[in-house]
């Protein structure tokens, strides 16, 4: 997969396992992968983790079947049900078993069961799992009873997903900022989410060349069935976008004697052309009930469209109203000129909230405000001391009346101006956004809750500052810390903020 992607145009094929360890769906895998390998067509399979929340045949074993059998494999490998113990011993199973291609998410809230909802985990975030296989790759070094043990190195090749299919202004940024992150952070190829409009496909691929990143983009293609676009229309597929005018089209299309099945398999052609056309490095093809000969179909005919790519902008304008693009438009060929949006024409509110929380963060805790001295000699006095407890309680009551304080004792407030990941994100993203909000709305609380980084996003474009949601990365969540006060904390050097500025418990 990395070689292919440097050398030539690179197609993936998307296969869902099912439930079950013999069923249809894992038997269609197995027979799809007899179909691909030593045809070329087809440079991988790759192979989703429980999407939609529900549980299916683990992706690593399946994997690993696949690769015994000759054939390119990325994993999806997602945070949502595992902790970094699990995360990190997955790795070790991958890399043992040749499985190094992966495609690395937060992965969908998991959904309800017969016995209630599952605990969801979110200990990790993307970020943070690219940090552990860029040290892997490098030789791990882990506490031994003797001097540190180093590991052998694997040769993970990481992925990271992206959607550019995002209406609101902070929505599409959060996604930007934290893809900044992600490449930051090592990823080594980005995938971008499921989304048919031209402009954005062509916007990620602007955004990535201007950022000055070396990374190969992959666009994704999904197949849309009338069944599956109505759940992506009515936000029951998160972060897959169908606009109203598409799902119009496709409701005129069933109506013909193969139920849309040509035309369907026609625009997925017509996307693939346009994407190579654009310069994408490969394309991620996907879609319900997909056969190899449909799959064939597509590459065959999108490889027949590539010469007239520019033709087929106008026929992928499918636009959210009022939807934010962060270039302009270029009305000459339908895509966008290398001109960012004005971004700064109005600002929100700057709220008494936001100016409350500035404040107590400027005379508190910056290192210039006029209690910052005072805090520091206190929290050294009372750590330790019987006097502990009633600061500990004092702080978690405020916190919990402003932020319904979970009480993590690693705060994350000021990463996230003044916002509680912990708390008010349900998987908990310490870095960014997932990719699972629909207009400005949580993923699991849709029409509910406001996605926590968009909210964000606003407090801080107040002051200008926008920018510094994704000026450095935030580590994960320190659980030795839990229930201990965050203000002892920072003070002393123990959480991850003061190691940000550069705290220690002997400075003064």
């Amino acid at each position: 997969m990395r070689e292919a992607l440097n050398t030539e145009f690179v197609v993936t094929w998307e296969l869902v396992p099912g439930r079950g360890a013999f069923g249809k769906a894992q038997e269609d895998i197995l027979r799809a992968a007899e179909e691909v390998a030593g045809d070329g067509r087809v440079h991988a399979l790759t192979i989703t983790d429980n999407p939609g929340g529900e549980p299916a045949m683990a992706v690593d074993y399946l994997g690993m079947e696949l690769v015994r059998k000759g054939v390119e494999v990325i994993v999806h490998f997602t945070c949502k049900d595992k902790n970094r113990s699990q995360i990190e011993s997955q790795l070790y199973a991958l890399h043992r078993a040749g499985v190094h291609n992966l495609l690395v998410m937060s992965g969908d809230y998991p959904a309800d069961s017969p016995a209630g909802r599952p605990k969801p985990v979110f200990d990790f975030d993307p970020i943070h799992v690219l940090r552990m296989i860029g040290q892997m790759n490098g030789g791990y070094e882990v506490p031994s009873f003797g001097p540190p043990e180093v590991l052998a190195p694997t040769r993970f090749f990481a992925g990271v997903a992206v959607s550019p299919f995002k209406k609101e202004e902070g929505e599409l940024l959060g996604q930007y900022y934290k893809l900044r992150k992600k490449v930051a952070a090592g990823a080594q190829f980005i995938v971008t989410q499921v989304g048919y409009d031209a402009r954005k496909f062509h916007e990620v691929l602007q955004f990535v060349r201007s950022a000055g990143w070396n990374i190969p983009l992959i666009g994704n293609i999904y197949v849309l069935t009338y069944g599956i676009a109505r759940l992506m229309y009515q936000n029951q597929l998160p972060g897959c976008v169908v606009t109203e005018k598409l799902m119009e089209e496709l409701v005129r299309e069933r109506q013909g004697p193969d139920k849309g099945k040509g035309a369907r398999l026609l625009r997925a052609a017509k996307l693939y052309a346009l994407l190579k056309g654009m310069g994408y490095a490969g394309v991620h093809i996907g879609g319900h009930g997909l056969k190899y000969q449909d799959v064939v179909y597509i590459i065959e005919k999108g490889e027949e469209l590539v010469p007239n790519w520019p033709d087929l902008v106008r026929e992928f304008d499918y636009p959210q109203e009022g939807g934010f693009y962060y270039f302009q438009r270029d009305e000459g060929t339908g895509l966008n000129t290398c001109e960012p949006t004005n971004r700064h024409g109005s600002l929100p509110p700057k709220g008494l909230d936001n100016r409350f929380f500035r404040l107590l963060h400027h005379t508190l805790f910056d290192e210039r405000g006029i209690f910052y001295r005072p805090m520091r000699l206190f929290s050294r006095v009372v750590d330790g001391t019987r006097l502990e407890g009633p600061v500990t309680w004092l702080e978690h009551l405020i916190k919990l009346i402003s932020n319904n304080c979970q009480q993590c004792g690693d705060c994350a407030l000021f990463d996230l101006a003044y916002f509680c990941p912990m708390s008010q994100c349900p998987k908990n993203q310490r870095n960014g956004p997932c990719g699972g909000s629909f207009e400005g709305w949580c993923e699991v609380y849709p029409k509910e809750r406001r996605c926590l980084y968009v909210r964000a996003y606003d407090r801080l474009k107040a002051y200008g500052e926008e920018e510094n949601m994704g000026r450095y990365e935030v580590p994960p969540c320190n659980w030795s810390l839990r229930q201990t006060s965050s203000w002892l904390n920072f003070y002393l050097g123990r959480d991850h903020s003061s190691k940000v500025l550069d705290l220690d418990e002997g400075k003064l």
